[in-house]
């Protein structure tokens, strides 16, 4: 059976994959769309075509600016793929996945990987209580179901602590505190990243009115946090802390944690494409050239998996990837796209101007990003930050090895929310870089799926259309 040949597959239906299938469309491109959610709109933009009207006034005017990139989904020789699950990726480059319990695949002339970020997990003392959540989890609750978690407490570092406090103030039902660990000194440090961050005013702008509205509601906040633990016996009760050298206690029913979030890089290591340590945002990074090109000379990374830049960078980037991968398959000329690429590429420079001054001024909670050693930090295999540490004694050099001394990494996420924790604990225990340590060797299946459903391309049509 001869295969269809289609110019480009996109994985991820956030703000990248969303702008890059247009820009491709539109030069041209037979494009197909693989994204797990039902709906297009990736996690900052999650469900925006039903929610925007029925609750953007809490969401707020940023969140609807992800109406005219689903919207733009809607082209001819765009085929979106909604529901599916990616569970393998071949040189070729040709993907394969699920829908409903059924395996197909796709083939292409190139491969845009826009699977965005992750929210970086935040392990601490009872943070595997019930009634313990990501911020960004709580977020999803709010988009897709109108649901605002109450007598809730956020902890953590960043300006979505901000958001997600602003918009429970305006669905009426405010945070009892926020739980900042950010320091004084780290914003100092920020300081040094102020004259760059300028250009990004407007960002810097909105986050002081989410300031002023949180504060008009009466939220109280402690920054510089240490010793954060979570109580409670079957569930969570409260959480503890200490700011200026005193014991705080605040009894709640919903602790929602978040310290930054992080490239989801499962995919594009899965393809052995080199990865490198950004000591800026504590994690890894494909390493990608102009237009996100990657190693692998048919596949690209644009948006957050290649390193967080926010909705807006997310977009730009899938623009500027949309056009070199037209060039590529002779859809458009270098001259012909020329004016475009310096536009988007000025445009994405003065998105991108805020970060360092973000990154500095919110780092992770250095706590969470070296636990104590009873701290369980693969939730999965219910692995503690001290098995990795005596792992570490016992000889073992890199994450992998790690799976043979206790499973970490083995479990339903296959190391998706406990590899960043491993590198850094096994880099601190043996003394070497994490670029030195690395992070688990993604092979495939990527995501679970059934023996059924592998059986079940034999006798699968490929996607003509």
């Amino acid at each position: 059976m001869s295969r269809k040949m289609h110019d480009l597959i996109v994985i991820g239906a956030g703000p990248a994959g969303m702008a890059a299938a247009r820009t491709a469309a539109d030069k041209g491109l037979s494009v197909t769309v693989l994204d797990e959610q039902i709906r297009a709109g990736g996690q900052i933009y999650r469900d925006v075509e039903r929610a925007a009207s029925r609750r953007g006034d809490i969401l707020g005017p940023d969140y609807a600016d992800g109406l005219p990139l689903a919207r733009g989904l809607d082209h001819p020789s765009i085929a979106h793929i909604p529901g599916a699950t990616v569970w393998q990726i071949e040189n070729g480059p040709r993907v394969f996945f699920s829908v409903d319990g059924q395996a197909r695949s796709v083939e292409a002339k190139r491969l845009l990987i826009a699977t965005g970020a992750l929210e970086r997990p935040m392990p601490i003392p009872g943070w595997t209580l019930p009634g313990v959540m990501t911020a960004g989890a709580a977020q999803i609750l709010l988009k897709q179901s109108g649901i605002v978690a109450e007598r809730a407490v956020i902890a953590g570092s960043g300006p979505l602590l901000y958001l997600i406090a602003a918009q429970m103030v305006r669905a009426g039902t405010p945070p009892l505190a926020l739980v900042e660990t950010q320091t004084r000194g780290d914003f100092l440090r920020a300081l040094r990243q102020l004259p760059g961050a300028l250009s990004g005013w407007r960002y810097l702008r909105k986050g002081a009115q989410m300031l002023r509205a949180i504060e008009r509601a009466g939220v109280p906040r402690h920054t510089g946090a240490t010793g954060l633990a979570v109580e409670g016996t079957g569930r969570a009760e409260a959480i503890r802390f200490k700011t200026d050298g005193r014991e705080h206690r605040i009894e709640a029913d919903t602790i929602l944690l978040h310290h930054g979030v992080v490239p989801h890089v499962q995919a594009a290591r899965s393809l052995n494409i080199p990865h490198r340590w950004d000591p800026a945002q504590h994690c890894f990074v494909p390493e990608t050239g102009a237009g996100g090109r990657t190693a692998m000379e048919t596949v690209f990374v644009a948006g957050d998996g290649a390193g967080i830049g926010g909705a807006k960078a997310a977009a730009l980037a899938g623009q500027i990837a949309a056009l070199h991968i037209a060039r590529d398959v002779g859809a458009s000329t270098n001259a012909g796209i020329a004016g475009e690429l310096a536009t988007l590429t000025q445009a994405l420079d003065k998105e991108l101007a805020v970060r360092p001054f973000l990154d500095a001024a919110y780092p992770p909670y250095r706590a969470a990003l070296s636990p104590t050693d009873s701290t369980i930090i693969c939730r999965c295999e219910e692995v503690t930050a001290g098995d990795i540490r005596r792992y570490a004694g016992l000889g073992c050099l890199g994450p992998n090895q790690t799976k043979a001394f206790g499973r970490p990494g083995m479990g339903p996420c296959q190391g998706r929310y406990c590899g960043l924790t491993v590198t850094a604990l096994l880099s601190e225990a043996n003394g070497v870089s994490p670029d030195t340590t690395g992070y688990y060797r993604i092979r495939p299946p990527i995501k679970p799926v059934t023996l059924g459903e592998i059986a079940s391309l034999n006798d699968q049509q490929e996607i003509e259309e």
